[in-house]
């Protein structure tokens, strides 16, 4: 078995692009070797800024011999058939077929063998068609080239079994071809000289022999280590930012990681905005003191080493440093000679959507819901509208212009600065929460009211004008949006009404004019038509559902005792809606619930196949005096009591309790179906045992659908 080897080495990839070209070029050659009939014991991809490798060990030196067989029409059959059967083999004459008796006749049987090729052969063509083939998000010509690639490339080591491939790739115009070869070059200004290698393990040493780090894990790994082993010295500890050490992993091939000062002038500018623009301009790591307070130290990761052990890189980057934080400092005093108030009318020349009018509308919308909410869940109602009134006033700062990143948090300074309350102030910086799973959950009252009316106000408004998610574009983040509205509502138990909140919200948009709806706008603007309101209910209502089920699907609930609860209607309150479905699930899980849904399938099964039949329903009273058998008339008494213990178990919201007083009904039902013929000669005492089935199937609707549970 032996080993292939390539690389192609080119000017520096972008960061971002990096590993997912390293798979892609992974999954490319190795679907190319299977469609080839070539298997291997294992390939990795390995990517660094000047370039992408792969190495497969365990290719055979040939591809296998094939035999293929194909059958075509029986010995006698018309000309025309066996001509387009020679045509479809590739055949002359039938003299080069087999006639073989099939049991069912003799047919005519074309058989080919295909010798196995060098596997070198194969991989000559693979290689120059994965690389037409890679994805690059973007990409680029240069020179006289007419192929595009991400950044001009300058060679392409090819090695099966220590051996170059014959083969290169043709970049085009007068450049010609990028001859495969064995030879690289190592870091750009440690070791710029070429050198050539005999396979993966000679190519990975004399990488890092000149200064190449090839495992992007092992960069990332060096990184953090030595980061943290610097700020430790310090008596620091490295702030953790996985999205930036992954980038930064990407700009390097030999990281040297060093330390620098911010001048203490800058750190009365909020934290926030100090690591957005040391992290998203300059790629440098903030360091925390012991209190976990941004200390004015950065952690800087170089591409080379100097003989003054980095002294003039870390001084060339404090330097440009300083400028970035001016520009910070210069903005962050501007904007607090400004009051967040004061700045409100601005928000009107910014247009939230073009059929919802502008931010400054938005806001109004969500003062008046956020005091609502407030209401309804115990909190601050003035503390709420005055926050819903100032969070999005940070918008037209200078620092949020600058950094988009701190908005919200940028508000919670100013309202602090200015004098407002503690609560109104975090519920500013809190209403974009949560952005995601892994982000925080607002706990207060006052700042769930407004992340819960700015999420809603986005939802019901974009729903209203159709501009729902479709497949997987969802350009608004809606589903974002939603699943910050249940866990708002979940984490923090809270009994909101969903269909109530939706309809204030429509209320508080939509005007009825004629039949239609039109958007109520607070300008000049023409008036936009719209989906009639309880349309949009109902289609939030579905999509709330869909977003309710992934996030119990996380939980080990299963999707389809969501749509049973669902189905029945009317229900809005997720807190109860989740006990409800919980419930639910255990009690399918048992032995009973598991019988009684089988019960109630096998029921709804007689009746609908009946009713077809006869073109009538059975879903009037049952008529006890035409009870005749002891089983239906247990089985009645049974579904009564079972009925009148669940209502007032169910209005408690005791669905624990519920479950069980439906289980009772397994004995009853089993007994039922063992010894009773529904479909008796008798007319009247047929449908009065279908009118009992009946019962079966509403007795159990009552706690959820169950033709929606599968299984």
């Amino acid at each position: 078995m032996t080993e292939l080897l390539i690389e192609f080495f080119s000017e520096e990839i972008p960061a971002r692009m990096q590993a997912r070209a390293a798979d892609d070029l992974k999954r490319l050659v190795t679907d190319k070797l299977a469609a080839n009939g070539l298997t291997f014991a294992k390939a990795e991809a390995h990517s660094t800024p000047r370039r992408l490798a792969l190495v497969v060990d365990g290719l055979p030196e040939r591809t296998a011999d094939v035999r293929e067989e194909k059958k075509g029409p029986r010995v006698g059959s018309p000309e025309q058939a066996v001509a387009g059967f020679l045509k479809s083999a590739g055949l002359d004459s039938l003299d080069q077929c087999e006639q073989r008796d099939t049991g069912k006749g003799v047919f005519y049987f074309a058989v080919t063998e295909k010798k196995g090729r060098e596997t070198a052969e194969v991989l000559a063509e693979i290689i120059p068609a994965a690389m037409a083939e890679l994805p690059w998000p973007k990409s680029m010509r240069w020179g006289t080239g007419t192929v595009r690639w991400v950044r001009p490339l300058h060679s392409i080591i090819a090695l099966f079994g220590g051996r170059v491939l014959d083969g290169g790739y043709d970049i085009g115009g007068t450049q010609g071809r990028i001859a495969f070869g064995n030879g690289t070059r190592g870091h750009r200004f440690l070791a710029p000289d070429a050198f050539t290698v005999e396979s993966f393990a000679d190519y990975k040493e004399k990488l890092r022999a000149a200064k190449v780090v090839l495992d992007r894990e092992e960069r990332k790994a060096k990184i953090k280590a030595d980061a943290e082993a610097l700020a430790k010295a310090q008596g620091l500890t490295l702030s953790p930012d996985d999205a930036l050490l992954e980038e930064v992993a990407g700009l390097v091939e030999w990281p040297v990681v060093l330390m620098g000062g911010i001048d203490e002038s800058f750190m009365d500018v909020p934290s926030e905005v100090l690591i957005t623009s040391m992290r998203t301009h300059q790629k440098y790591f903030a360091v925390l003191d012991a209190e976990g307070k941004m200390a004015p130290r950065f952690i800087v990761v170089a591409n080379t080493e100097t003989l003054d052990g980095g002294k003039a890189v870390v001084a060339g980057n404090e330097r440009v440093l300083r400028a970035r934080l001016s520009d910070a400092k210069f903005f962050w005093d501007q904007d607090r000679k400004t009051k967040l108030e004061a700045r409100v009318p601005a928000l009107e020349k910014i247009t939230f959507h073009a059929k919802l009018g502008t931010v400054a509308e938005k806001v109004t919308r969500v003062q008046l819901l956020a005091a609502e909410i407030a209401r309804a869940i115990g909190a601050d109602s003035d503390a709420a509208s005055r926050a819903a009134l100032l969070c999005k006033a940070d918008l037209v700062t200078e620092v949020v212009g600058e950094f988009p990143e701190v908005q919200g948090i940028m508000g919670r300074y100013y309202a602090l600065g200015q004098g407002e309350s503690a609560d109104v102030a975090n519920a500013i910086a809190d209403h974009y929460k949560p952005l995601g799973p892994s982000d925080s959950c607002p706990t207060a009252p006052v700042s769930v009211s407004v992340a819960l009316a700015d999420k809603i106000d986005t939802l019901v408004g974009f729903f209203a004008i159709d501009e729902k998610p479709t497949g997987s574009k969802d350009p608004y983040a809606l589903r974002r949006a939603a699943l910050g509205v249940i866990r708002l509502v979940l984490e923090n138990g809270l009994r909101v009404k969903l269909g109530e909140v939706f309809g204030e919200v429509l209320s508080q948009v939509w005007e009825q004019d004629i039949g239609a709806y039109y958007y109520i706008s607070q300008g000049n603007g023409p008036k936009t038509g719209a989906i009639h309101p309880q349309d949009v209910k109902r289609d939030l209502m579905s999509f709330f559902a869909d977003r309710l089920k992934v996030v119990l699907r996380e939980q080990g609930v299963r999707h389809d005792l969501v749509d049973a609860v669902f189905a029945l209607g009317g229900e809005d309150d997720l807190v109860r809606l989740l006990a409800r479905v919980k419930a639910l699930q255990a009690f399918v899980g048992s032995d009973e619930g598991a019988n009684l849904a089988a019960a109630y399938k096998r029921a709804s099964n007689i009746v609908r196949i009946e009713e077809k039949k006869d073109g009538a329903t059975f879903d009037q009273p049952v008529d006890a005096a035409r009870l005749a058998q002891d089983e239906e008339k247990a089985l009645f008494a049974a579904l009564n009591e079972a009925s009148a213990t669940a209502k007032p178990l169910l209005d408690a919201e005791d669905f624990t309790g519920t479950m069980a007083a439906l289980a009772k009904l397994r004995g009853p039902v089993d007994a039922f179906f063992d010894k009773v013929t529904v479909n008796a000669e008798d007319k009247d005492l047929r449908a009065n045992r279908l009118r009992l089935l009946t019962q079966i199937r509403t007795t159990l609707n009552a706690v959820a659908d169950f033709s929606k549970i599968e299984g």
